[in-house]
Formats: C-alpha cells, sequence, structure tokens
C-alpha cells in the first residue's frame, strides 16, 4: 500500500509493518493468544508476536492449518514458542473447552487478541442459534474474554505487568444499523443486510472493549482493553462480496494494506511502550483514532454487556 502513508504522531503509518511497529521491543516473558491466527492478519500476529519472543497461543478453527502456520513459523524463526489449540469462535462448546485446556496447561496470560472474524456472509445461524457474524465476531470473543479474565487478572497481579486485550474491530463499525445493534432482533432474518450485520459486530467489538475499561477502572485491575481499526487488508474476508472480491484480488496491491501492514497496529497496541496505560481507545495505522459516535455510546455498552451475558449463560 502506498496511498495515505504520512506518519502520525506515534511516528508510525499505514503502510509501517507489524515489524517496524515492534521493531526493539522485547516480548520475552509475556504470553498471548491469538484468535483466527490460521491466516491473513492473524498469522502475521502471531509470527510478529513470536519473533520478539512471546509465547504465542493460537487459537484456530482449522488446526491443519494452524499448524501449518506454526511448521513456517518455527521454520524462520527456531527460537519462537508457539502453541496451536482449537477454537471454534461460533461454538460456545468450542470456546468454553479452550478456555477450560488453556486453564489447565496452568500458563500466564499477559495479552489477548480477539482478532477472528467473518465477513458479510449471507444469513445463518451459529451452532447456539445466534446469527452467525455476530455470534463468531462478538460472542465468541466475549465469553473467550470473560472466561480468561480470572487468569489475566493472577497473571498482572503475580508479574505486575500490564494485561493487554485488543479487539480487531473495522470501520465498518460505523456503518451499522440505525439502532446501532437490534437487540429485539438479532436472528431477524427479514430485512437482514449482511453488511449491516457485519458492522453490527463489529460495533459491538468496539463497544466490548470499552466496557471492560469502565469495569477495569472500577475494580482497580491492571488491565487495558483498545479496539482498532487493522485497514482495509486484501484478505479472504473478501470471498463473500462478489466482484468486489474480484476487484481487490486485481488491484488491492495498490492501494490495500497487505498482510504484514494489516497485522502493524495490532501488534503495536499489543506490544508498544506507547500504549501503556491506555484503555478504551481507538486504534487506527498505529496511531490514536476516533470512533463513531455509536461506539463510544456508554450506555449502549452496558446495554451490549447485559445482552451478551444473558447469551452466554
Amino acid at each position: 500500500m502506498w496511498l495515505f502513508s504520512r506518519k502520525g504522531p506515534s511516528g508510525f503509518s499505514s503502510s509501517s509493518t507489524a515489524e517496524q511497529v515492534t521493531e526493539g521491543i522485547d516480548g520475552s516473558g509475556l504470553t498471548a493468544i491469538v484468535t483466527g491466527a490460521s491466516s491473513g492478519i492473524g498469522s502475521e500476529t502471531a509470527r510478529v508476536l513470536a519473533l520478539r519472543g512471546v509465547h504465542v497461543v493460537m487459537g484456530v478453527r482449522n488446526v491443519s492449518a494452524g499448524n501449518n502456520v506454526k511448521d513456517t513459523i518455527v521454520k524462520d524463526i527456531p527460537s519462537a514458542k508457539v502453541e496451536v489449540m482449537e477454537l471454534d469462535l461460533s461454538s460456545m462448546t468450542s470456546v468454553r473447552k479452550f478456555a477450560s485446556d488453556f486453564g489447565s496447561a496452568g500458563l500466564p496470560l499477559n495479552i489477548l487478541i480477539n482478532n477472528a472474524g467473518i465477513m458479510a456472509i449471507p444469513f445463518a445461524l451459529s451452532k447456539d442459534n445466534i446469527e452467525l457474524q455476530f455470534a463468531t465476531n462478538h460472542i465468541g470473543h466475549f465469553l473467550l474474554t470473560h472466561l480468561l479474565l480470572d487468569t489475566m487478572k493472577k497473571t498482572t497481579h503475580d508479574s505486575k505487568r500490564e494485561g493487554r486485550i485488543i479487539n480487531v474491530s473495522s470501520e465498518a463499525h460505523r456503518y451499522s444499523y440505525s439502532e446501532g445493534i437490534r437487540f429485539d432482533k438479532i436472528n431477524d432474518q427479514s430485512g437482514y443486510s449482511n453488511i449491516f450485520a457485519y458492522g453490527q459486530s463489529k460495533l459491538a467489538n468496539v463497544l466490548h472493549a470499552n466496557e471492560l475499561t469502565r469495569r477495569f477502572k472500577e475494580d482497580g485491575v491492571n488491565i487495558t482493553a483498545n479496539s482498532l481499526h487493522p485497514g482495509l487488508i486484501a484478505t479472504n474476508l473478501f470471498r463473500h462480496m462478489g466482484i468486489l472480491n474480484g476487484v481487490v484480488n486485481a488491484f488491492g496491491k495498490f492501494v490495500i494494506k497487505n498482510a504484514q501492514q494489516g497485522a502493524a497496529t495490532t501488534c503495536y497496541a499489543a506490544l508498544h511502550p506507547q500504549v501503556k496505560g491506555k484503555s478504551g481507545e481507538y486504534f487506527s495505522d498505529s496511531n490514536l483514532g476516533k470512533a463513531s459516535a455509536q461506539g463510544t455510546d456508554s450506555e449502549l455498552a452496558m446495554k451490549l454487556w447485559d445482552f451478551s451475558m444473558n447469551l452466554v449463560k
């Protein structure tokens, strides 16, 4: 990507890569979970964190693909500490098993990167009878985060190091339904828009991070929660978008980020000292950005929290 690459206050731009924004940072002693790490920016995030010394646990739906990514990382970085664990975010049973298995492994948890997602798919329901984009992009990550919080809290207490939760959202969070989130119509196929439903799920990512921030501050917990826009990236997310997918494949390299650039903001939010103490923020191009008005609506965030908690119970 070569357009709009002016550096921001952080010293980085839309053209910066994940390696560049983490150059010189030592992540040794840190453990991170990265969801959706078997492809796209998730696999690049896992690679760069491992390159910086972080112990990376890849939460992936396709274990075979995840192991292929792991093998590639370890081949290039012999010292890398990488593990693969099965995780299907559209299934609460799978999320609960992942959290249980992670707990049984006795690992600490410093960084949780809620990266996995699906985009603009036709209407479908998850195994738990929740609209699939909302189930995968938000509810799965909401439950995962909830189940791992005690481990994160213990890790921050024992290590005296700040914990970080990163929700990978999108600028699509600005293009949700007029209600923001249609709580009473999540599973309503009538009037369904796959684009608006995607935006709704990405708005939920932002609100989730903001409500976590409020709760952490109330409880005096040394964990931050932020959301981010990774940029427009040429990945397989576009596969359900017909002609647009063809346009992205043909011309994307000229105006759209590659995976190395797309993973930059995530790695920046996960590791960079500039982000220390910042919580409830929205990042873009490895700089502070600004979420939509709906994304900063504290009442909507609390309503979403209650709605999500009722669903996962």
